[in-house]
């Protein structure tokens, strides 16, 4: 069973997601929270994968998968240990 080629930039994108989103969890979690630091260690990652999902020509019905991804991301990130 062959998987179809648009799975594979799914796949991608959700590791991405998740990937661009891990350092920012670390920065976020380092910051004091609902500053303006914090907000951004939050937000300035989303344009990136707008971006991303945009020029890969990804459906909207696959922005959850990437909403999970960054959070996932962020979370992760925030409990990294350096």
């Amino acid at each position: 069973m062959e998987l179809p080629p648009k799975f594979y930039v799914i796949l991608v994108l959700f590791a991405v997601t998740f990937l661009i989103n891990l350092p920012f969890g670390y920065a976020r979690a380092k910051a004091k929270r609902y500053s303006f630091r914090w907000f951004l260690c939050i937000h300035v990652p989303i344009p990136f994968i707008f971006l991303a999902r945009t020029f890969s020509h990804v459906e909207l019905k696959y922005i959850p998968f990437f909403a999970l991804a960054a959070l996932i991301g962020q979370v992760l990130g925030g409990r990294l240990e350096l």
